[in-house]
């Protein structure tokens, strides 16, 4: 099980919101960069970082603080909002980003993700944000008619890494992963889920570690790690202890 710190960028600082809305953004950082590097040397071994602005703009606005993040940590960053299109994600990939999140364009144009995942094999994650089961995009100002799992039922074998769920009614405000629908969506498909949305303590970690979602490649974690919730030691001696 892999933990992700996320960094969420907007206005250039790393912020959390709430329930996906700009308006009730709360900064936690001002030097995205540094904030990397702690979560480096707290023991996390990949980052998660989001360009908000990116994605209602639908394309890169945060990418000085991106390239900044990537020159402060050795750890793998997935990178996610506004990448839209083959020469955007070919862009960052040689920049070193590891991995690429589409999200929007998964719905828009999913052949547009599928000849990504053949021409940067290993190297494109889905985002799936859900709002009431119903797959938003356009950095969540809009609900599709896709479920999350009809959405991800198109990329079955198409070569995607992963797919980064997202339940938006829990995002930022600590209610706890949603996992029934989490595990739903993992077991609907073989592509590896990522849980994200709403983990809240190292209660949600004892839940992360419990069998059935063993199948599970990790989750993301946010606002609990910045303002306290979960203390990053004994979360990551909780997932070493748990593969020994």
């Amino acid at each position: 099980m892999i933990l992700f710190p996320a960094i969420d960028l907007k206005d250039g600082q790393c912020v959390r919101l709430k329930l996906g809305d700009m308006d009730q953004a709360t900064v936690f950082n001002d030097d995205p960069a540094a904030q990397a590097k702690a979560f480096e040397d707290q023991g996390f071994k990949w980052l998660h970082v989001v360009d908000l602005n990116g994605a209602f703009a639908g394309e890169s606005v945060n990418g000085a603080a991106v390239d900044a993040i990537l020159a402060s940590t050795k750890n793998p960053v997935q990178l996610g909002g506004g990448i839209r299109t083959l020469e955007h994600i070919e862009a960052w990939l040689e920049k070193g980003i590891s991995r690429v999140i589409l999200g929007t364009v998964a719905v828009r144009d999913p052949d547009l993700v599928k000849e990504a995942c053949k021409k940067f094999p290993g190297k494109v994650a889905v985002g799936i944000d859900a709002k009431g089961g119903y797959v938003a995009v356009e950095g969540w100002a809009e609900t599709s008619e896709l479920t999350a799992v009809n959405l991800a039922k198109q990329f079955e074998d198409a070569g995607v890494s992963a797919i980064i769920y997202t339940d938006i009614d829990r995002d930022g405000i600590l209610k706890g992963l949603n996992i029934p629908s989490t595990l739903e969506l993992a077991k609907a498909v073989s592509i590896p889920v990522i849980a994200s949305g709403g983990l809240a303590s190292i209660d949600d970690i004892h839940r992360l570690l419990e069998p059935d979602c063993a199948i599970l490649e990790g989750a993301i974690s946010g606002r609990a790690l910045y303002d306290g919730r979960l203390d990053p030691k004994e979360a990551m001696d909780l997932i070493r202890a748990s593969r020994s």
